[in-house]
């Protein structure tokens, strides 16, 4: 068996990581090891990680949900499990805390393991009609203005028909797995992963009747800039960012290639929900 490992750039972390490594050799288990990419609002990245080897059984992340999205993103559209083991601050996307790590590795490892998909995105990014980006993300896209750029004024488009344009700092639109991170600062909804819908969420909206909105899971959404913008950044899954101006086309729909993770038995969302928003006063 060969199983991945990536890993935050951590002194801590990566000690961790050398005694898990060792752990799993002695239990003839080879590893492919990766350190976490940092964000790069470069695109595309000048330096990519070579793609996952095919024969991986699963990927091991040590880290925050910043690492995990790293790890997802050099998964692509591979079809490999992935497991988190929390060494972040929140972990909303971990399924083991780096206390329970080797009880969790050796019940996969004796027994197997289920996968639960959690839908991406796919986003396409066209200017003047010529392709410069086509990315997929597990968590959202993100518009957002620079600290000294007007409101920006975002027109939006559901299956060709007009929805509106967000005046506002920036939109937000999420995957039910994203709808606990920027969006959820943003004021979004909670939503839970197997619910099928796409949300979108103006941050700080001028207009102040503009909500955040879920819509099915299999629109086709299409934004642009409506006006001459300057100091305009798009991010995928705050990985990696480009600037946009008023040139571009911007489509999102649901991936073809959802990412397949880790269940850990006796885990519901909903206690994890609890822990990690702190609702009965427990301890991230």
């Amino acid at each position: 068996m060969q199983i991945g490992l990536v890993v935050k750039a951590d002194p801590g972390v990566n000690r961790k990581a050398d005694e898990l490594e060792h752990w799993l050799r002695q239990r003839n288990v080879s590893v492919w090891r990766l350190a976490s990419q940092p964000p790069n609002r470069q695109h595309p990245e000048p330096d990519p990680p070579a793609p996952p080897p095919t024969d991986l059984r699963f990927v091991l992340v040590l880290g925050g949900d910043g690492t995990f999205l790293s790890a997802v993103r050099w998964i692509a559209d591979r079809d490999i499990p992935i497991l988190g083991v929390k060494f972040g601050a929140v972990g909303f996307l971990a399924g083991a805390s780096a206390e329970d790590w080797v009880a969790v590795l050796e019940q996969i490892l004796e027994q197997g393991f289920a996968t639960r998909p959690r839908m991406r995105l796919q986003v396409r990014v066209l200017r003047e009609g010529r392709p410069l980006a086509n990315e997929t993300v597990l968590n959202d896209i993100v518009i957002n203005k620079g600290a000294l750029a007007r409101l920006a004024c975002i027109e939006t488009f559901i299956d060709d028909h007009y929805l509106t344009a967000f005046r506002a700092d920036g939109l937000i639109v999420s995957t039910p797995t994203g709808s606990t991170a920027y969006s959820l600062a943003a004021g979004g909804p909670v939503l839970h992963p197997d619910v099928p819908g796409i949300i979108m969420t103006p941050i700080c909206p001028f207009t102040l009747t503009n909500r955040p909105l879920i819509v099915p899971d299999q629109s086709n959404i299409h934004i642009r800039l409506a006006r001459e913008s300057s100091d305009i950044i798009l991010t995928f899954d705050g990985q990696v960012g480009m600037a946009i101006d008023e040139r571009d086309e911007i489509t999102v729909r649901q991936s073809p290639h959802p990412i397949r993770i880790i269940e850990i038995p006796g885990q519901r969302y909903f206690d994890v929900l609890k822990t990690k928003l702190r609702w009965s006063g427990s301890r991230v």
